[in-house]
Parts: C-alpha cells; sequence; structure tokens
C-alpha cells in the first residue's frame, strides 16, 4: 500500500437534476457537521480559500465573497442615501453584516439567522469574512426563522437584504408571497428590499417566480446583476422591491458623491458598476417582463 491520502471533492448539488455539476477539492476540512438544520462543511480549496457548503450548495468562499456582499450591500444603501436602520435575514457569515456596518449612517442592524451553528463555525473559521461585525454595538442579533419574525415584528427598516440559500429546505419559506408581503410591512416609506435569486441563465425560474410575486406587492419590481465566479453559469440576479421609483435612477453624480461621503473602499461595487448593474441582457428581461 502507498499509503496515498485519496483526494475528497466537495460537489456542488444544485444542477443535479438538471444534468450539471461541479466540485471543489478539499484540500483541508476545517469543520463538518448536520447542525440539525442543514449539512455544513467548512473545508480549504486551493483557489478559492476556505469555503462553505450548507446542503451541498456553495454558500461563500474566501476569494470571490466580497462582489456577493458589496453588490448586496452597498446598491441598496447608496440608492436609497438616507439609510439608518436595516433589517438583515440570513447572511450567517457575516460578510453582508460587514459592508451595512461600514456605512457609518447607519444606526441599527438587526440580522436574523435560523441556525446558530452557521455564525459560530464562521467566525471560527472564517473569521476574515466578518471582520470584527459581529462584535459592533450596532448590531442586534436575533436566532430565529426569518420569515416568522418579520410576521410578529413591529420595526421598520430602510433596507431589508435577504441573503438566503436557495429555495432548497430552511431557505425554501424566504420566496413566498406571504414572506414578500410581511417584508414589506417591515419597510419605511421609500424603503427597498434586495433578495438574492440565483444564477438566471440555471435557474431563470426561481427569478422569475420572486418578481411575479414583487409585481403583486411593489410599484418597482426588478432585479440586478453581479458576476461572481463561484456561482456557476453567468452572473447572479439580485431582487429589487420598492415603492419609489426614483431608486434605479439614481444619477451617477449623485452616486459618487454619496460614495465619497460613505469615505469607504472596495474591490468590486463603483457607481458606474452600480448604474450598469440595472442594464439587463435580453434573456434575463424576458424572465422579468414577461409574466
Amino acid at each position: 500500500m502507498s499509503g496515498r491520502k485519496e483526494e475528497r471533492w466537495v460537489t456542488e448539488t444544485l444542477y443535479e437534476g438538471d444534468g450539471f455539476t461541479c466540485a471543489f477539492r478539499a484540500d483541508r476540512v476545517l469543520y463538518e457537521e448536520n447542525t440539525g438544520e442543514q449539512h455544513l462543511v467548512i473545508f480549504e480549496n486551493a483557489l478559492f480559500g476556505r469555503m462553505m457548503a450548507l446542503d451541498g450548495i456553495t454558500q461563500v468562499t474566501e476569494r470571490d465573497e466580497f462582489i456577493y456582499h458589496e453588490m448586496m450591500t452597498h446598491v441598496p444603501i447608496l440608492a436609497h442615501g438616507a439609510v439608518r436602520r436595516v433589517l438583515i435575514i440570513g447572511g450567517g457569515d457575516g460578510g453582508i453584516l460587514r459592508e451595512v456596518l461600514r456605512h457609518k449612517t447607519v444606526e441599527k442592524v438587526t440580522m436574523v439567522e435560523i441556525d446558530p451553528a452557521v455564525t459560530e463555525f464562521a467566525k471560527k473559521h472564517m473569521p476574515q469574512v466578518s471582520a470584527g461585525a459581529f462584535d459592533d454595538p450596532r448590531l442586534d442579533l436575533v436566532f430565529a426563522d426569518g420569515a416568522k419574525f418579520v410576521e410578529e415584528s413591529t420595526e421598520s427598516y430602510d433596507v431589508v437584504i435577504v441573503d438566503s440559500t436557495d429555495p432548497i429546505g430552511p431557505g425554501e419559506v424566504l420566496f413566498r408571497e406571504e414572506f414578500y408581503r410581511a417584508a414589506r410591512e417591515r419597510l419605511t416609506p421609500g424603503g427597498v428590499i434586495v433578495t438574492q435569486n440565483g444564477v438566471p441563465f440555471m435557474q431563470g425560474a426561481e427569478l422569475k417566480g420572486t418578481i411575479e410575486k414583487f409585481r403583486r406587492i411593489f410599484r418597482v419590481a426588478t432585479c440586478y446583476l453581479a458576476t461572481i465566479p463561484t456561482y456557476v453559469g453567468g452572473p447572479m440576479a439580485m431582487g429589487w422591491g420598492t415603492d419609489d421609483e426614483s431608486l434605479t435612477a439614481v444619477s451617477p453624480e449623485i452616486l459618487a458623491k454619496r460614495f465619497a461621503d460613505a469615505h469607504i473602499s472596495t474591490r468590486y461595487y463603483t457607481h458606474e458598476v452600480h448604474n450598469a448593474a440595472f442594464a439587463l441582457p435580453r434573456y434575463v428581461l424576458d424572465l422579468v417582463e414577461n409574466i
């Protein structure tokens, strides 16, 4: 016997039923557990660094997480221009929280995560993602079902960010119309909700389903895009729901000033990227317009 250690590959299962899959080599597994809510594994990969997968679906990687977290956060906050209170549903790794708290004008962030294990093990094994954000006194961290929280809460928020898993298992409820309607009740006038809606080239039905529901709830129901290497199959869509029609048409000059006034640095977001993200290719327009 050679004693050679067999390689382990963590297979991305999201598209298995559609005849496609990919895999990441797990050079070192840092943690693995069935948490009671879902199967969680954190491992190291030579290309993407530390990675987290839930139920076989990649959630975050050390190398490209900044793209997703910056675009989910700075687009709604800078489009709004006067955000004081933010609600995050999901986001247990802390990346969205990190970017929200970089805005010093934000006075309070409520983060609702269903699975405490995701947060605890992300803090331990991927601390660079949250970068100390969990210690910020502006944070109100709640471990609860996000759908139930928005139904029962009486607080209001300028921005709601739904950093959910895909509509499988615990994340499924966060794609229902009842959840979106309850979330709208939590928005202040002129507020905006942003949702994770997958890769439309591969998951067109997911995006179309959210926009169809948004159309019955908000005056403006659309999406914007960002290209994140980990999420294969094309750019990822972020759903956008608001009653303020001006938020998708903020001028580059105003966005540039708001960004400068925020005194933050980014690795993906720019005010030019912000505006361009709402320019949708025809195949995405066909999904969100032909409803």
